[in-house]
Formats: structure tokens, C-alpha cells, sequence
């Protein structure tokens, strides 16, 4: 009887747990000559097809015995195909093959000839390897950049599984992957820029003091008048992720198997834009087995654009409200409870009916006022209170259109701004549209003039207590763009009219 155990890890949520593997050889007597335990799911069950067959076609050969392995603890469920690597070093170290490997975590997929496949999460199961204080790492090549980025572990790439032998007889002969120093300021020499939007001032200002306070936003108008496009450079204007940002974002990505192949931290921040027939589980996270990022994590640090946003299924949308209050999405299982986290600016696109030409001036609206009226239901007074800024995008006259250029500032300009208001909230330790009521009361405090402008909004235009609070947050982000250390009259009347549709659309 020979028993080895090797080390693994499994991705629950975006965090690793340690699993060890036991590999014990027996004399065979049984038709079961290879069983699996520890709450294994198909694909790892699977598995010993997979590694018979890379054993025997890399040279190894295979035990005439039968083997049991237990993925131990026995009361977490093991998913996918990451356990190959360590089952089948464990069948390698039992057979008298490997030497102990009580300080090395492995994971990797096999394929029949014994080449090794990437897996998801390798990011996070390096970070887990460092919390376990187990120094040595072997991934799958294409994850080794992403791994490697993890300080305290060494990394180790293999492409078969004859690297792992020999890494293993002689760790000192291989050196780790180097990890590769984050270049955390993008380039953005190929990006969209807002100076090649033609006209939309004002959506532009609007989308500027989102991007500073990181306020979330409704953009309404016809079709065609460039909110895609506006949307679309949003990202551009955000300050460069942050270390600890890109990280975090590194792994919500890992998790999902949405990184690109041998990438490292990503470092851009992300842009959202599932279709409005996405499910509940692809907008929330969840679905079969262990639950998985869903578009508003994977949007973390980064845009969630939602285009055509009542087309959107209402119970989808209302799903919304939980991560835009939390930052985080909290999916309970009948064994388990997950928790991802999604702090996201959500921009928001819609036309003011279903036909689009709602109060347009050269075109005329085919919809009637019930029709529109059940267009607008769609839509719920909550979600619509979690939106800080809604701004009309009007269609742009045609001699804007075809003038060359307006004038208006460069992506550059206008993230050099946010960057700047950015850091005055830094000091205060949150975002604007993230201030605790406390804490507004401080920041937020009005002049005389600033006072009547605010009491003169609330009573025309009938608008909440939620909304008041929204639109103290805004006209402090617009302060700090102006580097003010006041909230003055204006900077309040600027909020106010992010709020001046409130009752023109939706009462």
C-alpha cells in the first residue's frame, strides 16, 4: 500500500480554498480500480480517463493497481477540471515516481497526451498559496503570468506533465516565472475620445461629473443621438485602476475565464454591455454548481452600460438595486453563501418611447400616452432613485454634425479633471455618491443663496427625500471639480437640473 498527498486549491466566490489530494495504490480486486471521493463533481470524476491516458502516452505508465483519491475536506464541492495535475502527481508520487511535494500547490487540466491546459482562478489560488505559506506554485503556462503577479510564492510554468517530474526532482534547475511590473496607466493612443462627439455639451458635462463623483447615469433621447458613443468613452475619462483596484479586478476576470491568454493585471478598467435578454444568473452571478461572476462583477472598478435600458426584463432590473446600494452581490446556496463584489457606475441608455421620437421637434411620435406611459412603467421608482444624474441627449443638428471640430476637450483634458476631484474625496475616504448621511450633512453645507436654490428645486419640482440627498451628493462632485471648497448656489442649480426630469418623464 503506498498513500501520497499532494496540494491543490478550488475557487469558491473569488477566493481560494486549500485542498489536499490523497493518492492511495492497493493491490486491484475490484471493478472499480479507480474511484474518486470527496464530493467530486462530473468533471472531476472524469478525470481518471483523462489521466490513465496521460500517464501511459507521457511515458509513466500506469499502476496494475487500484487507486482511490479523497480531495479532502470531503464537505466542499470540487468543480472542473484543475484537480488532473495534483491526481495525477499524486499517482506519480505514490508509484514511487516523484518525491514528496509537501511544499508545492499544483492545478491544471490534462489532455490525453499528458500536455497541460490552463485553468480558471489561478490568480486567486496563487493568493491562496501565499495565505497557506505554501512557497512553490505550478500552473498551467497561459496562467503563469497572472499567478506570478502574487508576491511571498514562486510561480513555476509547465506545459506537460514530464515538467512537473523534473521540476519536481530538481526545483533548483527551473527558475520561477518573473513577474512582470504592472504598467497600471493604459495606453490609450487607439481609445475613443470625446473630442470626436460632435455637439452634446451638455451630456458631455454631465458624463464628467459622473465619471468624478462616480455617480450613476441615465441618459434618455431619439435614436441616433450618439448615447452609445458617449457611453462608449466614459471609460476613457476614468483615473487609471489603482494596485489594490487591479488586483481585485485581475480576479473577478480570472474566476470567469475572461482573461486573455498569458495576460497579466488587467489594466483598464472594465466595460459592461450585456444584451437585454441576458438572464438573471449572467447579470447577478450565479447559475448551476458553484456560482460564477455575473456583469455587474465582472463591471467592478468599471462601467455596467445597459443600452435600450426598459427593454431590459423587470425582474432583471430590480436585481439591480441590491450592488448599486451594497457594492456587492451575496448568492446563498443551500451548502454555501457567496459574496462578489460589485462596485460598478452604471450608464443607462433609453429612448423616451418605444417608437424614439417622443418630443422630438422634426419627428413625429406614433406612440400614445398610454403606450408610453407603460413603456416608462417599466422602469421602477427605486431603481430610478439609485440613478444620481438624468440627462436628455437631443438630436444633433446637422450643421454641428458636419462642422469639423467643436472645440471640445479631449478625453486626456477632461480625466485630468476627475483624476483631480477624485482625490479631494480620497481625503474624505469615499466617493461622493457614496457619502453616509452623516458625513454629507459636513460636506454638503449651503450658503444662504445655495439654501433657497435647493428649497425652490424640492418644492417645483416635488421631489424625495432620496432625491434631495442625490442631489446634495452631485452638486459636491461639481464643487470639486471646480476645486471649491463651498457648495455654492450654482453648483446646486447645475445638480438640480441632473434631476429636472424627474417629474417631466416619469410622473
Amino acid at each position: 500500500m503506498a498513500l501520497f498527498r499532494t496540494r491543490s486549491a478550488a475557487v469558491y466566490g473569488i477566493e481560494a480554498h486549500p485542498i489536499e489530494v490523497e493518492v492511495d495504490l492497493y493491490p486491484s480486486g475490484s471493478a472499480r480500480d479507480f474511484v474518486t471521493v470527496g464530493m467530486p463533481d462530473t468533471a472531476v470524476r472524469e478525470s481518471r480517463e483523462r489521466i490513465k491516458s496521460a500517464l501511459a502516452n507521457s511515458g509513466f505508465g500506469y499502476p496494475n493497481k487500484a487507486v482511490t483519491i479523497n480531495l479532502a475536506p470531503a464537505n466542499l464541492r470540487k468543480e472542473g477540471a484543475g484537480f488532473d495535475l495534483p491526481m495525477a502527481a499524486g499517482i506519480l508520487g505514490a508509484m514511487g515516481t516523484l518525491p514528496r511535494m509537501d511544499d508545492w500547490l499544483l492545478v491544471g487540466e490534462l489532455s490525453l497526451d499528458g500536455a497541460v491546459r490552463p485553468v480558471r482562478g489561478a490568480l486567486s489560488i496563487a493568493i491562496c498559496a501565499r495565505r497557506e505559506a505554501v512557497p512553490r506554485v505550478i500552473v498551467p503556462a497561459e496562467n503563469a503570468t497572472e499567478a506570478a503577479v502574487v508576491e511571498g510564492v514562486r510561480v513555476y510554468a509547465v506545459r506537460h506533465l514530464a515538467d512537473v517530474v523534473r521540476l519536481a526532482s530538481n526545483p533548483d534547475a527551473t527558475d520561477p516565472v518573473s513577474p512582470t511590473p504592472p504598467a497600471l496607466v493604459p495606453s490609450n493612443e487607439a481609445a475613443a475620445d470625446f473630442a470626436e462627439v460632435r455637439g452634446q455639451t451638455a451630456a458631455k458635462r454631465a458624463l464628467e461629473v459622473a465619471a468624478a463623483g462616480m455617480h450613476n447615469v441615465l441618459m434618455i433621447g431619439p435614436p441616433g443621438s450618439g448615447k452609445t458613443m458617449l457611453a462608449k468613452r466614459l471609460a476613457g475619462i476614468l483615473p487609471p485602476l489603482t494596485f489594490a483596484e487591479a488586483l481585485e479586478t485581475t480576479q473577478i476576470h480570472s474566476v470567469a475565464g475572461t482573461l486573455p491568454p498569458g495576460a497579466g493585471l488587467l489594466t483598464e478598467r472594465p466595460f459592461r454591455a450585456p444584451h437585454h435578454t441576458v438572464s438573471d444568473a449572467g447579470m447577478i452571478g450565479g447559475g448551476i454548481g458553484i456560482p460564477r461572476p455575473g456583469e455587474v462583477s465582472l463591471a467592478h472598478n468599471g462601467v455596467l452600460f445597459l443600452d435600450e435600458f426598459p427593454e431590459f426584463p423587470r425582474h432583471v432590473l430590480e436585481l439591480l438595486r441590491q450592488p448599486l446600494e451594497d457594492g456587492a452581490v451575496r448568492i446563498a446556496r443551500s451548502n454555501m453563501s457567496l459574496e462578489f463584489p460589485s462596485r460598478f457606475m452604471l450608464v443607462a441608455a433609453m429612448n423616451p418611447c418605444p417608437c424614439g421620437f417622443h418630443g422630438d421637434a422634426t419627428r413625429e411620435c406614433r406612440c400614445t400616452p398610454g403606450i408610453i406611459q407603460r413603456y416608462l412603467s417599466k422602469l421602477s421608482g427605486p431603481l430610478l432613485d439609485r440613478i444620481d444624474l438624468h440627462v436628455e441627449v437631443p438630436v444633433v443638428p446637422y450643421r454641428e454634425l458636419r462642422r469639423g471640430s467643436d472645440g471640445g476637450a479631449s478625453s486626456a483634458e477632461i480625466r485630468a479633471r476627475v483624476v483631480q476631484a477624485r482625490a479631494r474625496q480620497q481625503q474624505r475616504g469615499c466617493y461622493n455618491s457614496q457619502l453616509p448621511p452623516k458625513l454629507l450633512r459636513q460636506v454638503c453645507r449651503l450658503d444662504e443663496a445655495g439654501e433657497r436654490t435647493l428649497e425652490l428645486a424640492m418644492k417645483r419640482l416635488g421631489l424625495s427625500a432620496r432625491a434631495h440627498d442625490r442631489i446634495l451628493k452631485v452638486a459636491r462632485t461639481i464643487a470639486d471639480l471646480d476645486d471649491s471648497e463651498a457648495v455654492s448656489a450654482k453648483h446646486v442649480a447645475e445638480a438640480v437640473q441632473y434631476r429636472s426630469l424627474d417629474r417631466s418623464y416619469w410622473s
